[in-house]
């Protein structure tokens, strides 16, 4: 269930960063308004849990900012990373009452959430938005099909290339710039996170990721901090080209 600490924030949809890629991307200003009413916006603090596994959801929203996991505990206790969720991405289901998996924050986030019994009352009424969750649906289908190539059958490097790709692409697509010129985003994920997601060991991540770094493939700053010199050189590393179906 959603924690109680997490706070209410003010919001405004004509300034929101995910406006153009979001559920609502189709609304007319009657249907925002509409939405408005039944949306409230809440934010977490990095390695929160947002959403358990099996709890009641009353809430269906979408990643305004931040990066989230999604986590599945086998009976054993064991636990594997299964997805992302970047900003625009939607979390929840129309129809469906229980969560499928652990939601954990990995950075500070803001979520746009929206009351679920209003929000599926709405698609009944307003086909578009229907029609861009089910885009949504499918891409994410893609991308998880995609991710099952990359898990089963790249190499640690092309793993590693391939999740920077995924997040350069889109933060590229967040900001409305192209991926020409350098491309500048901060990586969500620890090393250690990006290893249990990609099933490698933390020194191969870590090798891995000097080894890019030393070809002049990426450029670090710190820890975090990622430059893409030249994208289409990225995408040949990750074993992909322009049009890879992943990289939404």
């Amino acid at each position: 269930m959603l924690k109680e600490k997490a706070s209410i924030i003010p919001h405004e949809c004509g300034d929101c960063p995910i406006r153009h890629r979001a559920v609502c991307a189709r609304c007319e200003s009657d249907e925002l308004e509409v939405l408005d009413q039944i949306k409230y916006y809440r934010s977490y603090e990095s390695g929160q849990t947002l959403i358990w596994s099996g709890d009641p959801m009353d809430f269906v929203g979408s990643v305004v900012s931040g990066i989230a996991t999604l986590t599945q505990t086998m009976e054993d206790g064991r636990t594997q990373m299964v997805g992302l969720l970047l900003p625009s991405d939607f979390v929840g289901r129309p129809g469906r009452n229980s969560a499928a998996y652990d939601v954990v924050a990995v950075t500070d986030m803001v979520m746009c959430c929206f009351r679920k019994k209003p929000f599926e009352e709405m698609m009944a009424r307003t086909p578009h938005i229907a029609q861009r969750l089910l885009e949504m649906t499918l891409d994410e289908l893609d991308a998880a099909r995609e991710w099952m190539l990359v898990l089963g059958r790249k190499t640690a490097r092309e793993k590693i290339a391939s999740l920077m790709a995924i997040i350069a692409r889109r933060d590229a697509t967040l900001n409305m710039n192209g991926t020409r010129g350098p491309l500048v985003f901060d990586l969500p994920l620890t090393r250690e996170a990006m290893a249990d997601y990609l099933g490698l060991t933390l020194e191969t991540v870590s090798r891995q990721v000097s080894a890019l770094k030393k070809d002049g493939v990426i450029e670090l700053e710190g820890k975090r901090r990622v430059t893409v010199p030249d994208f289409n050189r990225l995408l040949e590393e990750a074993g992909d080209d322009s049009d890879g179906g992943m990289l939404i």
